[in-house]
């Protein structure tokens, strides 16, 4: 990074001298931007290191003048300022470094500031200082970059920097305080242009309020301020905040409503009413002095006189004379006076909404029309004179200025309005005048309003005259009956379509739901308003009546239970059947009844009841109502009559549901009186109730649901038993609908409708009718009926069954008659009528339904051809059904009758969807040519007509379900192939075709261009029409004699395969197509593919050459796919015809086919070669030896075609297409050739191919596949073509010879026999034998792979191979000595080395077989192979003989008695016993290596046959034998091997085995050369230590100088080496396995002789010695202790005889020596150990001893002290006086006498000072019993501390000696000392020790008090004020490390007593 940074800079230099090389510069400048983002993109941190390194760069970036530099820069801070968080410092000097340079580059202005603001975005500084920020506002067109800027980023970071400093800056250039050199108004130009051009978002308006508001208040309230200033910076604010309020409204309102709680300083209210003056709306804020708050907040004020007296003083400021001047003024803006006003007339308090409506007034002008109706109309709504009389004055105001609006006249809708919101104000409902609501019901009469709206003309005069004429008590009824009548008159006399609008919001008024008395009373006056208008001049206004009946409904069902249960009095009945409005004395009882709030629901129902009697009298018939037509047909009714009936059904379903109440039956009697008098009218009505549900167009506009159905039919029932017989006659006549309408009720899908109209049917049954025979035909059968919704449909059919028959019979003319009947009605019913009948109808077929249905059919078809949009949902149904009777029994009209033959047609070419979800008429239509209709269709002429429309209609089809149809009609229908010929042949003109060409043929090329392109057009639409009946063809089953379509087809192939065809476009499809038809006509000729007869399909009809040329000339894939299967099907019709042309189909197929990855093609292949192939392989009878080979020939060609293609074949392909060949070929005779092939391609073309260093690699996975195929057949077939391939490879010759043409005659001459597969002529000598190489490898792999195994495992393991296994192993064998004899003869060329490695590669082949093999069968064959004459074979059959003994099987008796059977074999091989010739040393060593093997497996159970293999072993190692070492080696390890095994047997053996292994492992110079052979020896002689520990006492002394003597040998090897692990072993068996009683003996002898040879051979001996120790039992040490007494004794002196010697080597093996004492005495009990001490003790101490023995006593000491730890303190005692006393003698501080007489005297006295405080301190810290007793510490306290001084050896040594050994025993002295009374004396002494004149030996006392205080801790205190004059002394030694250590002991005692103690100096 630092590179690229000085990179640039320094280029940046040297191009400056250069002006015009900035564009060589970009290169690297571009360079160093993508390179350091992209570094600080990728990095997960960016450290400070990073940052602070391309900082300096980034500053030089900023300043340069080089725009692409400056850019690479500002890059690189944006990613900095992502990445990182940066120091507020930091980033506010880098920001102002951007500002700065800012203007430098205009052309970078706009991406510095992006910059800038990516910073401010990411880091968030407080604040980047005044500083930068004039620098900015000088930045020219800073605003428009920055607006432009913000259209698409936020930029709301610099604005939050920028807003603060701008208002400052406005104020400073008010009071004149600028920046020098800087226009002042700038500032103020800023903030204008950011406030009109930027947004301001995420609160920053809000900030700028803030700012704008603070800056005024505390620039204002500065005491002594010059006015002028203020009125100045007012000027510079005002357009400011008014341009602040105008783009955020409610921002500066915010602002100031939370400031205004805050301001409590009169001087300061002043200032903000100053401020609030400058905004358009501080009108708001002024202080009111009533209210001693705002006028806003008084306005809103909680108590009501507050707002009153602030609605007053607006009101008082909208009076005064210069009105608009004082609003200015006052800062009172129009919207919140308006806001203010309109808020108060929502007020609670009448007061204040009455002073607010006068207010209204006054402002009126202000709101608009609309506005003022609405709102003074709200006051109606809220209105509650009954509770307060005070809303009188306020409804009167509000009436007054209601109707002086102008509009009112003007506009319908509104005036409306006002009408339907006062009129609950003129209604009277009470007859007190004084009353409130009386007063306002006649000042609304009174007032303009009865004038202004033609509803209320003349109500002024009406009332006056109620009033005037009325009793008191009746004047609520009389005045609302009147005000009804009045009402209802100037509706019906007003403008209809004003007037309906006026109806429309009294039926919105009368839907809301009514709560209290007035709004009840209002509800009840204009329902009887609108029930009296549904009539006018005796003829009813449908549209009203419709919604007023709706209205009327709802509100009778709300209360339906209750309106049914009132009991209404029965003088009252005649009223109800009377045409009057409602009765006087109800209304006033009602409002009685309101008043008492009781009953007030039945109240409402008994005045509903009377409304719903007068909208009964109301409704009047229109006069087109057709009331005598047969049937009432909604269909064809006019609107008015649908509406009739419409309310008619809903009247009758309204008065039913309350049938249970008398006043209701009356009702239904006025209903039926009015409507209904006439019989026969009145079962019209019934018959649409009891049909009109299943109509789906639904013209009423009515939902007859199921329940009315069937009441309407219980009704219908009971009121037809109750009918005369001529009346019963006529209704059951043709003339009536009632049977009709209830034949189709019987096959409803409801029960109960179905049980009703059984009922109707009953009472209808024994009348004489048209219908009789049905009607007494389906009574009878009523529980039938009632059960089974399908029952009559079967039953009408059983009944006209008889139709259908051909005899005559007597009923056959009435049936037919009442048939006509019924089918007749279709014509005159309504559709859904129709439709239903049709399917009552369904299952009655026959000529003369369909004949009788013809007309109507025809008439549908019709309007829908001619206006589709009118056809009823119900007609298309009709017609579907219609076309339903196109079936097998009326298919012979088909030819009788033309009109059903052209009505089918024209019904099939109706395409026009009628309705979404319903199928088209011609979808319908095709679906009824079935099987059973086209074969019923007798004339053959109809059924090709139909035929070939079919496929007219496929051709011109745009729509796929039509396409889709046909298709499947087409499978459905049986049809002759003749038919299908006849449309597939061409029509005239291609006729012509034919000769056409053959004249081209003969050249005669004289042709029109015109004719030719009418052909065109004639083929293009003929070969159309070809594809889609061919493809028709694919999927057809019931083809009668497909074979006359061959000729046809062959025909249409060869014209699609010629090339000079005119019309020919892509014929692929059609080839495709043709192929494919001929493929299903021969599958369905010979379904399980065997020859077919000559009679059905003669073979010479069948062009197979054309099938192949349709190969070869096609590029398609499909084509030749279905050219493929097409012949693998001939293949197995007419066998001959495709094996003239076997080898070009599958050439094609290797070439094309094979390379296409998809399943289809895949599919082909493996179809093709399942046909093919097979007829191929039946040729060979297997008569003819010529035939069978010339068969083979051409599967080896056709095996290459498939191997010569696979490199192109998709790799998931290959196996399964190479499975499949040799499948279909028979795995047995070919996978042999096929792998043959595959090891040809990979060694003549792969390996040319493989780029270097790929090779292994393809080699690999070739040999992977090569396997994973063969894997996919038996195991049989796979050893059978592995023998195939090594008889071939024998067959093949030893070397390509291409001198001597003889042997290429006789070469060829035995070729003849043998197959031609690797054409040895045509490859190189290399080539063959890498082939030969490739072959034998690749069978090895084969045999060993887990694929390989797992197939033997799943076949039943290898049992399978019986019989194959002895083949296969001496086609092995075989082929190994042919491979042998090669290498001899070629032994002196150069191909010698492919020879060997073939031979090694045959071995591992028989190695992988032999592991396949069983043993049984395995044993014979090594036996065979040991007495082979090659070496090399024999070396060959023991590696495998070891293999497999080297595998952990548990081996049968059976087994194991053969192998031991090969003993006496393998000991011939090892004793030289060959007859010819001198066996090798290597077949020696394995045959060896073999008998150990065997020995280790068996010898266990069978000892006796490997006693002669020991001896045979022994006399090999004999040292008279000269034998090799390796040979030797193996010897030694059968040895090892057979002696374990054999144990006694081994025993006469030993006297032989011994001495010649000793005299082996004497011969040290040959052992150390040859590794293998030592460790031969030593396991040899190991295993007869383990073996027979018990028998080699005579050879033990031997055996222990020779492991001593090997051990410095094998630790020179290192310790992890195989001789020094085996040593050290043999030494484990020695100490461990023999007794005491035969080691100790010899350890003795031993020990005398290495005496004189101590180096390197003590430690090993006295280790087996310790180790032996270890391992004895107590009783036998015990038995031996003074033996081994007397033996260490003697050890131990050891130090005393060497005196002289180099002290570092004696004491190392002394440490042998105590070793080994040690781990005895640990052994010993207290008793038994105590007088060995004090034996050694005086053995030291004696007066003649040497002094020497000091030495070695004390080291013992010491060792014995580290092992036995505080048990030593038991024996401890007696040493503590020769310990002081030794300590004195050695101490040259107190004597000058040497203590040893030797030159050595000062080392030797430093070692036995090292060993006494060793050992003191060792019995110092393990001291649990208290052994220091206060004698004992006396004695030695001196000797030790006095040591201080005793600077024996030198100042080194006496520095080490006081650190390590001294300091820490005195320290540990202290602890065990555990008594204060002895640590004073202690501590002085030491003390004492700072005073002397070395400052080596103060230094040491002040280090001793140190390890003192810190053994001791807390408890040194004590002795700390003693110690403070010695330390005081220290401090100011003349020594300057003393005075250094004593400052550090002081520091030290601070911290370990927590103390300071330096007070104390």
């Amino acid at each position: 990074m630092d590179f690229i940074c000085s990179l640039v800079t320094r280029s940046v230099k040297v191009f400056a001298e250069y002006p015009g090389s900035s564009a060589q510069l970009r290169v690297l400048l571009t360079f160093y931007a993508s390179t350091i983002v992209s570094a600080l993109v990728t990095a997960k941190d960016i450290s400070d290191n990073i940052v602070a390194k391309l900082f300096p760069y980034i500053q030089k970036g900023l300043k340069s003048s080089l725009p692409d530099y400056r850019a690479a820069t500002y890059m690189i801070i944006c990613q900095i300022s992502v990445k990182v968080t940066m120091e507020d410092t930091f980033v506010n000097s880098l920001a102002s470094q951007i500002i700065k340079t800012l203007t430098k580059i205009p052309s970078l202005i706009k991406d510095g500031l992006g910059c800038l603001i990516v910073l401010l975005q990411r880091q968030k500084p407080e604040s980047l200082g005044k500083k930068p920020f004039p620098h900015l506002c000088n930045v020219p067109d800073l605003i428009t970059i920055l607006h432009g800027i913000s259209e698409i980023y936020d930029i709301s970071p610099l604005l939050r920097y920028m807003l603060p400093h701008l208002v400052v800056s406005i104020i400073n250039h008010v009071t004149g305080e600028e920046t020098e050199g800087m226009d002042g108004e700038i500032y103020r130009r800023h903030l204008e242009a950011i406030l009109r051009n930027i947004s301001l978002k995420n609160n920053l308006d809000h900030l700028l309020a803030s700012l704008l508001f603070e800056e005024y208040i505390s620039y204002s309230s500065q005491e002594g301020i010059d006015p002028n200033k203020v009125s100045l910076l007012n000027e510079q604010f005002l357009p400011l905040i008014r341009l602040l309020e105008s783009k955020y409204p409610r921002t500066l309102d915010v602002v100031l409503e939370e400031r205004l709680k805050e301001i409590t300083d009169l001087k300061k209210q002043e200032i903000f009413h100053q401020f609030i003056s400058l905004s358009t709306s501080g009108g708001k804020y002024q202080f009111l002095a009533d209210s001693d708050t705002s006028l806003m907040l008084s306005l809103n004020h909680p108590l009501a006189p507050v707002r009153l007296l602030a609605i007053n003083h607006l009101k008082n400021i909208m009076k005064t004379s210069k009105y608009f001047f004082s609003l200015a003024q006052e800062s009172i803006d129009e919207s919140f006076i308006k806001e203010a006003v309109l808020t108060r007339l929502g007020d609670d308090s009448i007061d204040v909404v009455l002073s607010a409506i006068s207010a209204f007034e006054i402002f009126k002008q202000h709101f608009s029309s609309e506005a003022t109706i609405s709102n003074l109309l709200n006051l109606f709504r809220r209105a509650e004179l009954s509770k307060n009389r005070g809303w009188y004055k306020v409804l009167e105001i509000a009436a007054d200025i209601l109707i002086k609006e102008e509009i009112l006249s003007e506009n319908d809708q509104l005036s409306n309005q006002v009408v339907v919101h006062l009129l609950p104000f003129m209604i009277i409902d009470n007859d007190d005048m004084e009353s409130a609501e009386m007063k306002i019901a006649i000042h609304l009469s009174k007032s303009g309003i009865c004038s202004l709206h033609p509803m209320l003309r003349g109500w002024k005069k009406a009332l006056e005259n109620v009033i005037k004429s009325t009793k008191s008590g009746k004047l609520i009824g009389v005045a609302n009956q009147k005000m009804i009548e009045l009402l209802a008159e100037n509706i019906n006399s007003g403008d209809p379509s004003s007037m309906l609008k006026m109806v429309e919001d009294l039926i919105s008024v009368g839907e809301k739901e009514s709560f209290n008395l007035k709004q009840k009373v209002t509800f009840h006056v204009i329902m009887s308003v609108l029930v009296s208008c549904c009539s006018s001049l005796k003829e009813t206004h449908f549209p009203f009546a419709i919604r007023v009946f709706s209205l009327l409904q709802k509100k009778i069902r709300k209360l339906e239970s209750v309106i049914t249960a009132v009991e209404i009095p029965s003088e009252w009945h005649f009223e109800l059947m009377m045409d009057r409005g409602i009765p006087v004395e109800l209304w006033a009882n009602y409002i009685e009844q309101l008043n008492t709030a009781q009953r007030i629901a039945v109240e409402d129902s008994v005045l509903l009841v009377f409304s719903l009697k007068n909208f009964i009298h109301a409704l009047k018939a229109p006069k087109s109502f057709p009331k005598d037509d047969i049937w009432w047909n909604p269909e064809q009714l006019k609107e008015d009559s649908r509406d009739y009936l419409h309310l008619l059904i809903g009247l009758f379903e309204m008065i039913l549901s309350g049938a249970d109440a008398i006043h209701f039956r009356v009702l239904m009697k006025l209903f039926i009186k009015v409507h209904l008098e006439d019989v026969f009218q009145l079962f019209r009505f019934f018959s649409v109730l009891w049909t009109y549900g299943s109509s789906l167009s639904n013209p009423l506009n009515y939902s007859v649901e199921t329940v009315l159905q069937t009441q309407a039919l219980y009704i219908g029932c009971a009121m037809l038993s109750s009918q005369k017989a001529q009346y019963k006659h006529k209704l059951a006549s043709i003339a009536s609908p009632v049977v009709t309408s209830l034949l189709i009720n019987l096959g409803s899908p409801v029960k109960e409708v179905r049980r009703a109209a059984v009922h109707c049917l009953q009472a209808l049954s024994g009348v004489a009718s048209q219908f009789h025979l049905v009607i007494d035909h389906l009574v009878p059968k009523a529980e039938e009926i009632t059960s089974d919704a399908t029952y009559v449909v079967q039953d009408l059919a059983t009944l006209f069954e008889e139709l259908q028959r051909e005899k005559k019979l007597k009923s056959h003319q009435k049936l037919s008659e009442t048939l006509k009947n019924l089918l007749y009605c279709v014509y005159s019913c309504p559709s859904y009528i129709a439709k239903d009948l049709m399917k009552v109808l369904q299952e009655v077929n026959s000529e003369m339904v369909l004949s009788q249905l013809l007309p109507m059919g025809e008439q549908l078809l019709e309007k829908i051809q001619k206006e589709p949009t009118a056809v009823l949902k119900d007609e298309a149904i009709v017609l579907h059904l219609i076309l339903g009777k196109y079936n097998e029994y009326s298919a012979s009209l088909l030819h009788k009758d033309p009109k059903s033959l052209d009505m089918f047609i024209k019904a099939m070419h109706t395409t026009k969807e009628l309705y979404t979800g319903m199928p088209t008429i011609q979808i319908t239509a095709l679906e009824k040519i079935t099987k059973p209709f086209f074969a019923s269709i007798s004339d053959e002429k109809v059924q090709q007509m139909l035929l070939r429309m079919l496929f007219d209609l496929l051709v011109n089809c745009k729509n796929s379900h039509c396409a889709q149809t046909i298709s499947s009609v087409f499978k459905g229908i049986s049809v002759n192939a003749e038919q299908v010929r006849i449309e597939l042949e061409p029509p005239d003109k291609t006729k012509s075709l034919g000769t056409i060409q053959q004249t081209r043929r003969q050249k005669m090329q004289q042709k029109k261009s015109q004719d030719l392109e009418s052909v065109q057009e004639v083929g293009d639409s003929y070969w159309q029409r070809v594809t889609l009946i061919l493809e028709l063809l694919q999927h057809k089953k019931k083809l009668k004699n497909p074979q006359i379509l061959i000729p046809t087809l062959f025909n249409l192939l060869s014209r699609c395969l010629e090339p000079l065809l005119p019309e020919q476009g892509n014929m692929e499809y059609t080839k495709q197509l043709i192929l494919s038809c001929l493929l299903n006509i021969c599958q369905k000729l010979s379904p399980d593919g065997g020859k077919i007869p000559k009679d059905v399909l003669d073979e010479e009809k069948f062009n197979v050459e054309l099938i192949v040329q349709c190969i070869r000339v096609s590029e398609m894939p499909q084509t030749h796919h279905h050219a493929l299967l097409l012949l693998g099907t001939v293949a197995g019709i007419f066998p001959d015809k495709v094996l003239h042309n076997i080898m070009s189909i599958f050439t094609f197929m290797g070439a094309n086919v094979m390379r296409l990855d998809d399943t289809y093609s895949f599919q082909v292949i493996n179809k093709t070669v399942k046909m093919v192939i097979p007829a191929l392989i039946q040729s060979d009878g297997g008569d003819s030896v010529e035939v069978t080979r010339n068969v083979e020939e051409i599967v080896v060609k056709i095996i290459n075609v498939f191997v010569d293609a696979l490199p192109h074949v998709p790799e998931h392909r290959r196996r399964p297409i190479l499975v499949q060949l040799v499948d279909t070929l028979g795995a047995e005779r070919f996978l042999w050739v096929l792998l043959v092939l595959l090891f040809e391609q990979y060694v003549t073309k792969t390996v040319l191919v493989a780029a270097y260093g790929e090779k292994d690699a393809i080699l690999e996975a070739d040999t992977e596949f090569w396997i994973s195929v063969c894997c996919e057949f038996s195991v049989q077939h796979q050893i059978q073509s592995l023998m195939n391939i090594l008889q071939y490879l024998i067959k093949l010759p030893e070397e390509k010879e291409e001198t001597i043409p003889k042997t290429v005659s006789n070469k060829s001459e035995s070729q003849e026999q043998m197959l031609q597969v690797f054409n040895v002529d045509a490859h190189t000598s290399k080539q063959l034998r890498h082939f030969k190489f490739l072959s034998v490898s690749f069978m090895s792999q084969l045999l060993a792979s887990n694929n390989f195994i797992r197939k033997v495992v799943e076949s039943g393991g290898p049992q399978v191979l019986k019989g194959l296994e002895q083949r296969l192993l001496e086609t092995v064998l075989g082929y190994i000595n042919t491979v042998a004899q090669s290498m001899e003869k070629n032994v002196d060329k150069l191909t010698v080395k492919f020879w060997r490695a073939l031979l090694s590669k045959a071995y591992d082949m028989l190695d992988k077989v032999n592991a396949l093999l069983p043993t049984e069968m395995f044993i014979p064959v090594i036996r065979g192979l040991l007495g082979n004459p090659l070496p090399s074979v024999r070396r060959k059959a023991l590696d495998l003989l070891n293999n497999k003994l080297q595998q952990n099987t548990s081996w049968k008796k059976k087994i194991v008695y053969h192998f031991l059977k090969l003993v006496p074999v393998l000991l011939a091989i090892v004793q030289h016993r060959k007859k010819a010739v001198e066996e090798q040393a290597i077949n020696r060593q394995t045959a060896l290596y073999t008998l150990k093997l065997l020995c280790k497996n068996f010898g266990r159970e069978n000892p006796e046959p490997f006693v002669p293999v020991l001896n045979a072993a022994v006399r090999l190692i004999a040292p008279e034998t000269k034998e090799e070492k390796n040979v030797l080696g193996s010897a030694l390890l059968c040895v090892a091997e057979v002696a374990s095994t054999l144990e006694a047997l081994a025993i006469p053996q030993l006297p032989s085995l011994m001495p010649s292994l000793l005299t082996t492992m004497k011969n040290t110079s040959e052992l150390v050369s040859a590794e293998v052979y030592l460790l031969s020896a030593l396991a040899a002689l190991q295993k007869v230590v383990e073996t027979l520990p018990h028998f080699i006492s005579p050879y033990l002394e031997g055996v222990l100088s020779q492991v001593i003597h090997l051990e410095k040998i094998t630790s020179e090897m290192g310790s992890a080496s195989q001789a020094h692990v085996r040593l050290t072993s043999l030494k484990k068996t020695l100490a461990t396995t023999l007794s005491p009683r035969v080691l100790l003996p010899a350890i003795n002898k031993t020990y005398k002789q290495i005496e004189k040879n101590w180096k390197n051979h003590m430690g090993p001996f006295m280790s087996i010695l310790q180790e032996h120790i270890g391992v004895m039992k107590k009783e036998e040490l015990a038995s031996h202790q003074s033996q081994l007494t007397v033996f260490f004794l003697e050890a131990l002196d050891f130090r005393a005889q060497h005196s002289e010697n180099d002290l570092e080597e004696i004491g190392k093996t002394e440490n042998c020596i105590i070793d080994c004492l040690v781990a005895m005495v640990v052994k010993l009990s207290e008793v038994t150990f105590r007088p060995l001490f004090f034996k050694l003790f005086d053995w030291a101490k004696t007066e003649d001893a040497p002094k020497d023995r000091l030495l070695t006593f004390y080291n013992v000491a010491d060792c014995i002290a580290e092992k036995l730890k505080g048990l030593f303190t038991l024996f401890a005692g007696h040493l503590v006086k020769p310990f002081a006393d030794t300590l004195n003698q050695v101490n040259i501080s107190k004597t000058d006498e040497a203590f040893f007489d030797s030159e050595n005297d000062p080392e030797k006295c430093c070692l036995l000072l090292q060993f006494i405080l060793n050992c003191l301190y060792k019995i110092f810290l393990f001291d649990t019993q208290h052994f220091l007793s206060k004698e004992r510490a006396e004695a030695l306290m001196m000797p030790l501390v006095d040591q201080l001084e005793n600077r024996l050896g030198g100042e080194e040594k006496f520095q080490e000696r006081v650190t390590k050994h001294l300091i820490p025993c005195i320290a540990q002295f202290s602890v065990a000392m555990a008594d204060d009374s002895l640590w004073k004396p202690l501590n002085y002494q030491i003390l004492l020790k700072t005073r002397d004149s070395s400052p080596k030996v103060r230094f040491a006392a002040l280090i001793t008090v140190l390890a003192l205080a810190e053994k001791l801790k807390e408890n040194y205190i004590v002795l700390l004020p003693e110690s403070i004059p010695f330390l005081a002394e220290l401090m100011e030694d003349e020594c300057e490390e003393v005075e250094q250590q004593c400052q550090k002991t002081v520091q030290h005692l601070e911290a370990v007593l927590g103390e300071p103690l330096q007070s104390y100096f």
